[in-house]
């Protein structure tokens, strides 16, 4: 009984602590999602202008994901060896030079390199905060915790556009978005190195040890455990690929489903539109709609999560996800296809919101809490590839066959990523606690 009412005082300190200081935690994110949410859109504009036909300019857009993967494990390596604040900030001060390279790019390679620049940054700025969670936010929480910090980089992505809107609007230039973007930066970096530390103010002691973890999980790890004392020790970051091969080859995989259908429809959905016939304005609109609904339900996916434990947030969102998009793959050449088109879009937006915080979430349950950051590089760069192989599947699917069908692939892949999730999560993931 006095354990349990030590376990639920530290608790509530390092609740009260994390809340107080949220503006610290979560403003990085928002800052640097607005500012790359105001640039996205605007890549392929801007490549097009410095030469890029249709597929350069989609080359040079993905340039964003593929430094995000390059840059996942890297971070990994900074967060363990000079903590999140030092790593973000480092992160922040290239990226100010990957904006550099945007707006002064006199040549089309200048500009993708700038662009992978600026997605390499934001695997550090992700994964450091990823790891400040997984060592300081107490496991009866966790999950609401990573769910608003996901929430932070959606409101970020979904505000970005418009705020991009306004600056074309006003100064019909695309490069005021990148200025923009690069003022996010230096509040950032301003933010980061005068604002309060909370790894100082929340003791990393008092965060959840692997007591609560399965023995599978313990046993794959290699981690010896007295009682509830973890003795591990520090290792690389491909060390600690090869020590915990077991979760991230199951796992890890299916993890890496979620972000694959996650990535296919922000592709699908537009090419869908177009296919059927739909103008520009409709479609935005009709992706509009999916990614409010998406960004109103990010919280709820964290009272889910540490309510009833991760599955039944994982498990609903995978389903309506996949069947969504199977759904959808038999509508193209139906009577009220644009009807049908608005109403999946809306199904997948819900399933997206579901999904909120869970690849963060289950990335923290299975991470060593004594070293977490090289075990979320790994597991970051394996998710962040499900995302980044995707749109090439549909692409490739729909040179050799048609768009119905690259997007019932999509559904097949959520709805075997959905068991895949059932199979192992109650065996690596520790139960909701109440």
């Amino acid at each position: 009984m006095t354990l349990q009412t030590n376990v639920d005082a530290v608790t509530d300190r390092a609740s009260d602590i994390l809340w107080r200081f949220a503006p610290m935690i979560y403003g990085p994110t928002v800052l640097f999602a607005l500012g790359e949410g105001a640039v996205i859109p605007l890549i392929p504009i801007i490549a097009a202008q410095l030469g890029a036909d249709v597929a350069t300019a989609a080359l040079v857009a993905s340039a964003l994901v593929v430094g995000q993967l390059c840059g996942n494990i890297p971070a990994g390596w900074a967060v363990a060896r000079v903590g999140e604040r030092l790593t973000m900030a480092f992160a922040g001060v290239l990226s100010i030079g990957g904006v550099l390279g945007m707006v002064f790019a006199p040549q089309l390679g200048v500009f993708a390199a700038s662009v992978f620049l600026i997605g390499f940054c934001a695997a550090a700025f992700g994964l450091a905060r990823h790891s400040f969670m997984t060592t300081r936010v107490p496991i009866a929480f966790r999950a609401r915790a990573l769910s608003l910090l996901g929430g932070s980089f959606r409101l970020g992505m979904f505000v970005g556009p418009f705020i991009a809107a306004g600056l074309l609007a006003l100064f019909g230039d695309e490069h005021a978005a990148i200025w923009f973007f690069g003022g996010c930066l230096v509040a950032t970096i301003l933010l980061v190195l005068l604002g309060p530390d909370p790894e100082r103010a929340v003791d990393a002691a008092d965060s959840p040890g692997p007591a609560a973890r399965p023995a599978a999980f313990v046993e794959d790890s290699g981690e010896s455990v007295t009682g509830s004392i973890p003795t591990a020790e520090r290792v690389g970051v491909f060390r600690t690929m090869w020590r915990y091969r077991r979760v991230l080859s199951r796992l890890g995989l299916a993890a890496a489903t979620l972000s694959a259908i996650r990535s296919a429809r922000q592709v699908v959905l537009p090419l869908w539109g177009f296919s059927i016939g739909l103008d520009a304005g409709t479609i935005a609109l009709v992706v509009g709609v999916s990614g409010a609904i998406d960004f109103a339900l990010f919280y709820a996916s964290g009272q889910v999560m540490d309510r009833f434990g991760r599955l039944w947030a994982a498990l609903p969102a995978m389903i309506l996800m996949g069947a969504g998009f199977l759904a959808l793959a038999f509508t193209h050449d139906l009577v009220n296809a644009a009807m049908w088109f608005a109403m999946f879009a809306a199904v997948l937006g819900v399933g997206n919101g579901l999904s909120s915080g869970i690849l963060l979430t289950l990335g923290a349950d299975v991470a060593p809490p004594a070293d977490p950051a090289p075990f979320l590089g790994s597991w970051r760069t394996l998710t962040d590839a499900g995302g980044a192989i995707s749109p090439l599947l549909v692409s490739a699917i729909t040179a050799v066959s048609s768009l119905a069908i690259a997007t019932g692939a999509v559904g097949v892949i959520g709805l075997v990523g959905a068991l895949a999730f059932v199979r192992w999560v109650p065996m690596f993931v520790p139960r909701a606690r109440d």
